[in-house]
C-alpha cells in the first residue's frame, strides 16, 4: 500500500509540474478518495461532479472517484490531499475535530437539527473552516450534509440509563465523548469498517444517519433505531491548493462551477432521501421510533455537556460563530 501511495504521490507531483511547465499539455488526471460505498448519495454526487468537470473542461481535467475508502482510509484522506498524495478528497469534517474545534461545529448537539438550520450554521462557519483548511494547503470546494443522526441498538432503549454498558461505535470526538458520558464502551470505527464490526459483535450500538444504517445493513444485527436528530454532520470535498493553482483559469472556473452545482444537488438529495432511508430500515424489520420523552431529555442533558466542552475548546471564535448562527 505504501508503494502504491508513493507512486500516486509521484504522479501528483509530475502532473502538477507538467501543468505548470510552459507549453505542456494542459491535461490532468486526478484522484478523489472517498470513504463511503459507491451507492451512497455522497459518492453518487461525487461521480456526477467528476463527469460534469470532465465535460465542462473538454477532458482537460479528469477525476477518478475511489469509493469506500479503497485508496485511503477515512482518517487518512485529508492528510493525503494536504501532502499531495491525492489531488482531491471527501471526508466527514468532524472526524478532524481534534485538529481544530472548528471542524466539529456541525456536531455540536442539538444546535442545528433541521436542514434549514444546518445550512444557516454552514453559512455562519464556512469562512472559518475555509481559513483553517487554507492554512493547511487545502481549498474547500463544497460541503454536503448527512441526514439527522439517530441511535441504533440491539435492544429497546427508553432512557439513557438503558445504554450503559453498550459497545458503542464512535466516529469523532462528540460520539466518543457521548459514550463516556453515558457509560458505554466506545470503539472508534469508520464507516467502511462498520459492517464487519457489527457482524463480529465488536459494537452493538452506534449513532448515525439512516443512510449509514442502510449502507452497513444494520438490520442484520441490530433491532432498533431511535430518531433523536442529535445533529446533522457534513462531508467536505476539497482540493490540494497547489494542484488547483496549477490549473489554467478556465479549468479552475469549471471546477468551481461544478462544485457549486454538486453542493446544491447534494443538499437536495439528502433532504429527499432522509425519509426513504428510514422507510427502508422499517421494511427490513427494524423498529424505527421517535425517542421517549425520558430518552430525549437524557440526550439533551448529555448534549449540554458536549456543547460546553466544544465551546470551551473553540473559545471566542466558536462562540462568535454560534452567536452569528443564532441571529440568522
Amino acid at each position: 500500500m505504501n508503494f502504491i501511495k508513493g507512486l500516486l504521490a509521484l504522479g501528483v507531483a509530475a502532473g502538477t509540474l507538467a501543468l505548470a511547465a510552459p507549453g505542456a499539455l494542459a491535461q490532468a488526471k486526478w484522484n478523489l478518495p472517498a470513504a463511503y460505498p459507491a451507492d451512497n448519495p455522497h459518492t453518487e454526487n461525487l461521480v456526477t461532479f467528476a463527469k460534469e468537470v470532465e465535460a465542462a473542461t473538454g477532458g482537460k481535467l479528469g477525476i477518478t472517484v475511489h469509493a469506500n475508502a479503497a485508496l485511503f482510509k477515512a482518517p487518512e484522506i485529508k492528510r493525503a490531499v494536504q501532502t499531495g498524495q491525492a489531488q482531491m478528497g471527501e471526508v466527514l469534517m468532524s472526524i478532524h475535530e481534534n485538529e481544530d474545534p472548528i471542524f466539529g461545529i456541525d456536531v455540536v448537539p442539538f444546535l442545528a437539527t433541521s436542514f434549514a438550520d444546518s445550512m444557516k450554521l454552514y453559512k455562519a462557519s464556512k469562512a472559518a473552516v475555509e481559513k483553517k483548511l487554507a492554512s493547511q494547503g487545502i481549498k474547500l470546494l463544497f460541503m454536503v450534509p448527512w441526514a439527522p443522526q439517530g441511535v441504533y441498538a440491539k435492544k429497546e432503549i427508553n432512557t439513557v440509563e438503558d445504554m450503559k454498558g453498550l459497545k458503542w461505535r464512535a466516529y469523532n470526538v462528540g460520539t466518543t465523548r457521548l459514550g463516556e458520558i453515558l457509560g458505554m464502551q466506545s470503539v472508534t470505527i469508520q464507516a467502511a469498517e462498520l459492517p464487519q464490526a457489527l457482524a463480529t459483535g465488536v459494537v452493538n450500538s452506534f449513532m448515525s444517519s439512516g443512510g449509514t444504517g442502510y449502507d452497513s445493513k444494520a438490520w442484520e444485527t441490530l433491532t432498533h433505531f431511535y430518531d433523536v436528530q442529535a445533529w446533522i454532520p457534513k462531508n467536505a470535498t476539497f482540493v490540494n491548493k497547489a494542484a488547483f493553482d496549477a490549473l489554467d483559469k478556465p479549468t479552475q472556473e469549471a471546477l468551481l462551477k461544478a462544485s457549486a452545482a454538486a453542493e446544491a444537488r447534494g443538499w437536495k438529495l439528502w433532504e429527499e432521501k432522509t425519509n426513504w432511508y428510514l422507510d427502508q430500515l422499517k421494511a427490513k424489520g427494524m423498529k424505527v421510533n421517535a425517542p421517549s420523552a425520558a430518552l430525549a431529555a437524557g440526550f439533551k442533558k448529555a448534549g449540554e455537556t458536549l456543547t460546553a466542552d466544544w465551546l470551551k475548546k473553540a473559545g471566542a471564535e466558536g462562540q462568535a460563530i454560534v452567536d452569528a448562527y443564532k441571529k440568522m
